[in-house]
């Protein structure tokens, strides 16, 4: 049996280096089913820039994460997912 962390790190090889949306909405579906925040923020926006087909639970969990940071945690945030496209 293949452990979550090597899935994650199959999912996250495949959406940052290859550009699969595919995993890149499996790793955000992931985040939330374990109630993750910034994780969850970052992979949402990684999930959008790959054109990744989110449905409104995706929006409407990330609308009320974001909802709590401030702009500077927002900006981050934002950061970090353009970083891991660029890795």
């Amino acid at each position: 049996m293949t452990s979550t962390r090597v899935v994650t790190a199959r999912l996250t090889e495949r959406a940052c280096q290859q550009g699969d949306a595919d995993a890149a909405l499996a790793l955000l579906d992931q985040s939330m089913l374990l109630r993750h925040r910034r994780v969850a923020l970052i992979r949402y926006l990684l999930a959008q820039q790959l054109g990744a087909p989110l449905q409104a639970r995706h929006h409407e969990y990330v609308q009320k994460i974001a909802a709590r940071l401030s702009a500077d945690a927002l900006a981050r945030v934002a950061g970090a997912a353009r970083a891991r496209l660029r890795a």
